[in-house]
């Protein structure tokens, strides 16, 4: 039986020093990969780029993004919700990343995050998958 999606994300690994950025959004208790929701037909690296320019001020372009893996799991802030996020690995940044727009705070996380609340895909998926490429710490 096909799983109902709620929720369509794309998120974007930026990865510095060995640690993983996360954001949290206003109101939001979890840390996430930063990201966002797809709008109208708009590809998952299209609502990327436009989501990180919009939340962190970074110019990235679609090639700068290589894709890392289709996740599902239940919304972090939202129990009710199934989220189904199609990560990418950003590559050659060259600004540092500013909060802003809906992001309250941005975190640097290791492998085992325990000052944070984070996200059920960035604990179960995205952090076993680059701890064992030995891409983070």
């Amino acid at each position: 039986m096909p799983v109902h999606i709620d929720i369509h994300k794309a998120g974007g690994i930026i990865i510095q020093d060995g640690k993983l950025l996360v954001t949290r959004s206003h109101g939001k208790a979890h840390f996430i990969m930063p990201g966002g929701k797809l709008e109208n037909n708009e590809t998952a690296k299209q609502a990327l780029v436009r989501e990180l320019r919009e939340e962190l001020q970074l110019n990235i372009s679609e090639t700068d993004l290589e894709l890392f893996g289709t996740y599902r799991a239940t919304a972090a802030d939202a129990p009710d919700k199934i989220v189904e996020m199609t990560v990418f690995i950003v590559h050659d940044l060259s600004e540092a990343p500013v909060a802003s727009s809906e992001i309250a705070e941005l975190a640097w996380i290791d492998s085992k995050p325990t000052k944070f609340e984070v996200g059920s895909i960035v604990l179960h998926d995205v952090l076993p998958s680059l701890l064992q490429r030995e891409l983070i710490a």
